[in-house]
């Protein structure tokens, strides 16, 4: 609902996106695809553990995406990004082999989480770093308002497929009434029509700007303490502490 609601917004924008050469609708499409394929999994994923736990292992897309574009796009690390990727790392190893009292706490407590929703998450992280690359390629021969208008209509048509065929029911009244989905929608085209320009930028790279995107991991962390009461915050904020200090060796 969240992603009509955004698709309706940027229509006003349609006549900016017309004009694309009949291969772009195809990447498009693709990317879309990887979009869809990832909130599917993620959506799943979050429903069944902490929005604070989710928020950290979220930031291993860096490493997907820091490996795509150095393969891909050919992009040199330089040595605060290597560093950076160390403490990266080192956070994300923090948060999986955490101390033995606290592990046992999560695996007995409220907080336990099966390993396939784990699984869904990473999924999600590696489908969003392709994402992410696509991104910078196609900006390389589009303008943003044309990959943001095909990229959400494609969407909106793939959603509208998985709910027929899964037969998902839809409460429309429900849905528009919730003030959430219609933040979700209005933050959904800032951001991506941000993230857009961004890649369409000349000195623009995709391992430092998968770096400055992670810093997010903090609003999710908070979200769960102060919002959904969970508990073993402070851990989370350590390992998201190394993590973000990562990011800012990253990104100078």
């Amino acid at each position: 609902m969240y992603t009509l609601i955004a698709f309706l917004m940027v229509l006003p924008d349609a006549k900016n996106a017309m004009g694309l050469e009949p291969k772009y609708y195809f990447y498009i499409a693709i990317k879309s695809f990887i979009i869809f394929l990832a909130w599917i999994f993620s959506f799943k994923a979050i429903k069944k553990m902490p929005i604070s736990l989710y928020g950290v292992l979220d930031l291993s897309r860096v490493l997907f995406a820091t490996t795509l574009g150095v393969f891909v796009l050919q992009e040199v690390l330089g040595v605060y990004q290597v560093i950076g990727l160390i403490f990266v790392s080192i956070g994300l190893l923090m948060l999986k082999y955490k101390p033995k009292a606290l592990a046992k706490q999560l695996s007995d407590g409220s907080e336990a989480v099966e390993v396939k929703y784990v699984v869904m998450a990473f999924a999600s992280c590696l489908l969003n770093a392709f994402s992410g690359l696509m991104d910078k390629l196609l900006m390389k021969d589009i303008n943003s308002s044309q990959l943001q208008f095909w990229y959400m209509l494609f969407l909106v048509l793939m959603y509208l497929a998985f709910i027929l065929i899964t037969r998902t029911p839809v409460k429309m009244g429900g849905l528009l009434k919730n003030y959430w989905i219609w933040i979700l929608s209005l933050l959904f085209v800032i951001a991506d029509r941000a993230l857009f320009i961004a890649n369409g930028m000349e000195g623009s790279r995709v391992t430092v700007m998968t770096l400055i995107k992670q810093s997010g991991c903090i609003v999710t962390i908070l979200a769960g303490k102060f919002i959904f009461h969970e508990k073993n915050t402070g851990y989370k904020f350590l390992c998201a502490a190394v993590i973000i200090a990562g990011i800012v060796m990253g990104v100078m």
